[in-house]
């Protein structure tokens, strides 16, 4: 799953500009007669996020000027990835230059055999050697580097300092374990009014997603290590439901309303209804600009459990038949675009501060060393949210093995969606049952992919 910001983690675009319908999206044409290399590129945002679009615009006009042998043509639509069209447009030729990916892609687009090696040319990306290791990997395929990490997110708790107060409870001690947190989300439902210690998502693949980020916080792997077999039922994966059963029919903390998404969920924190809820910190912009809630009464957390957490994210990838001119030019527009500390399309945080953008906001780091410090040194200086109701976020987060997607994730979750929507609407749900006919149905997933 994606995670469901605009600003700093950009929601994708999946197809080419109806303007552009007459040509190819990634032809591999670099236009080299005109004395210019020309690049398609997508997740231009749409005219719709006029803020993100002026930014965009505006940074492909000061990067051209500065490149003037480099011609950028950006294609726009929402979202810029729609896993209905992707393989389509890869097969089909009719990719960009340069395309988006979700961090899950990069794998999948490889074993198809359409994406450029950028391996050799990795010398042209002066960011390359500064963003995170464990971020490089997951575009990295048997040695060979295929694409460019651009932001990432990880999975915690968002909770209400509010309703923490009110019920007798530390604002500035979240819960570190499972234990702690159903402890707490009780005497948040205890306040009455309709109020709910904890939601959970539950369908439309949401509910297993948040599976796995809760497996991932106690130990639990969904898929083995080769690939090939579900691990779900385990000790880990039964204490998961269990904690979800338990919650909703012993201790009535969940509230009666289930099979919620991520819109419900929302809903409830943003009126003030709902103490905990697991999300990515995009989340909160959204809870305050558009569900009515308030930045200093929403805090982060680090997942409950202390072993792991879910992470995603995203980059960009080369078309197969961009030019070795073209690989350059995009390298180039990557450095300027996204990854310069303090600077471009997200660094630019004075500019972003000055449109009322969110800037502080815990966003896992994707540079280290001096690129890092200059980074995090701008971002401080432009805040304008309450960066101290995160630092429990930031400094757990450092404890935790950071763990991307399972294969398969989409049809993964939509079999996890049946196991946790049980054990929030049957009170007699047979929690081994439901793990062992999800492994079998994940076994076949795996078997077929």
């Amino acid at each position: 799953m994606r995670s469901t910001g605009f600003r700093r983690t950009l929601a994708a675009i999946g197809a080419c500009s109806l303007a552009f319908a007459a040509s190819a999206c990634g032809s591999g044409d670099d236009d080299t007669a005109s004395g210019k290399t020309r690049i398609t590129v997508n997740c231009m945002p749409p005219k719709s996020a006029k803020v993100d679009r002026q930014f965009f615009e505006q940074d492909i006009a000061s990067f051209e000027k500065q490149n003037p042998d480099i011609d950028v043509v950006a294609h726009d639509a929402f979202p810029c990835q729609d896993p209905k069209t992707f393989d389509a447009k890869l097969a089909g030729g009719q990719m960009e230059d340069v395309f988006y990916t979700y961090f899950t892609d990069a794998k999948h687009v490889v074993d198809i055999n359409q994406a450029a090696d950028l391996t050799p040319y990795l010398k042209e990306l002066k960011s390359y050697g500064t963003i995170q290791k464990q971020l490089r990997d997951i575009y990295t395929v048997d040695g060979k580097v295929y694409g460019i990490p651009r932001t990432g997110y990880s999975m915690g708790l968002i909770y209400n300092r509010k309703l923490f107060e009110k019920a007798g409870l530390d604002p500035d001690q979240p819960p570190a374990t499972w234990e702690e947190l159903r402890a707490d989300a009780k005497k948040i439902a205890a306040l009455g009014g309709g109020t709910v210690g904890y939601a959970d998502y539950s369908a439309q693949n949401q509910g297993g997603w948040h599976f796995t980020a809760e497996l991932y916080s106690q130990g639990g792997d969904v898929v083995g290590a080769d690939g090939k077999k579900a691990t779900i039922d385990t000790p880990e994966g039964y204490a998961v439901l269990q904690n979800l059963h338990d919650m909703r029919w012993t201790d009535n903390s969940m509230g009666s309303k289930q099979l919620l998404v991520i819109n419900d969920v929302q809903q409830m924190m943003g009126s003030g209804k709902l103490g905990m809820y697991l999300s990515a910190p995009d989340n909160i912009p959204i809870l305050v600009k558009e569900k009515g809630g308030n930045y200093k009464d929403l805090a982060l957390a680090p997942m409950p459990g202390g072993k792991g957490t879910l992470i995603g994210g995203d980059g960009y990838m080369f078309n197969k038949k961009a030019s070795p001119a073209q690989i350059r030019a995009g390298l180039k527009w990557l450095d300027a675009m996204f990854l310069t500390p303090g600077d471009g399309f997200l660094g630019d945080y004075a500019r972003a501060n000055k449109a009322d953008a969110p800037v502080g906001l815990p966003e896992p780091r994707l540079f280290t060393g001096a690129a890092d410090e200059k980074d995090q040194q701008v971002k401080k200086a432009n805040a304008n949210v309450p960066v101290e109701n995160y630092q429990a976020f930031l400094d757990g987060n450092q404890q935790l093995q950071m763990k991307i997607e399972p294969p398969n994730a989409q049809q993964i979750y939509s079999v996890l969606d049946g196991a946790v929507s049980a054990v929030l609407t049957k009170k007699d749900a047979d929690i081994d049952q439901l793990l062992k006919d999800a492994s079998g149905k994940i076994d076949s997933i795996l078997a077929r992919s």
